[in-house]
């Protein structure tokens, strides 16, 4: 499966897609990159005077990139070709320590490690990094994942 590939099974479009590419994926974890716009509809008002990332933010591009994106990849992985799988995602924990803003323009490296996956729910060690590879946040993220299976081919 393509960084390409992943990406586009992904429930989410912009200005709500926070993965531009997936650097690599295994069984075992993700690392990908997200640049966030200078114009993004959240830096008018966080903060007025001097725009930063909300935290919110950084989290949800952590959770897409490092619990989703390697969700679809384990469960297109456990399907065959050909079969699709409807997926159904939800957050279930963060737990984020935060320790440099993200400015306009930035890009972030993030860099996840699977704990566990089991029962539909998948828990992960997520980290994010600058450029420069200063750390600017980590945690533990889980989600549910969860879906009907359908034929590709079906009528």
């Amino acid at each position: 499966m393509t960084s390409v590939d992943i990406i586009s099974k992904l429930p989410y479009a912009p200005p709500f897609l926070f993965v531009d590419e997936i650097l690599q994926i295994n069984d075992r974890g993700v690392t990908g990159l997200y640049k966030f716009p200078e114009d993004s509809f959240f830096y008018s008002g966080h903060f007025k005077d001097n725009p930063i990332t909300p935290g919110v933010i950084l989290t949800e591009c952590m959770a897409q990139i490092g619990v989703v994106s390697l969700g679809v990849f384990l469960i297109s992985s456990e399907n065959n070709e050909n079969v699709e799988s409807k997926r159904k995602i939800g957050l279930s924990s963060t737990e984020i320590d935060f320790y440099k803003p993200v400015f306009p323009g930035e890009c972030v490296k993030v860099v996840s490690t699977k704990e566990y996956f089991r029962f539909n729910k998948l828990k992960c060690k997520v980290e994010m990094f600058d450029m420069e590879e200063n750390l600017i946040c980590r945690g533990k993220i889980a989600g549910m994942i969860s879906g009907e299976i359908a034929k590709n081919n079906a009528e």
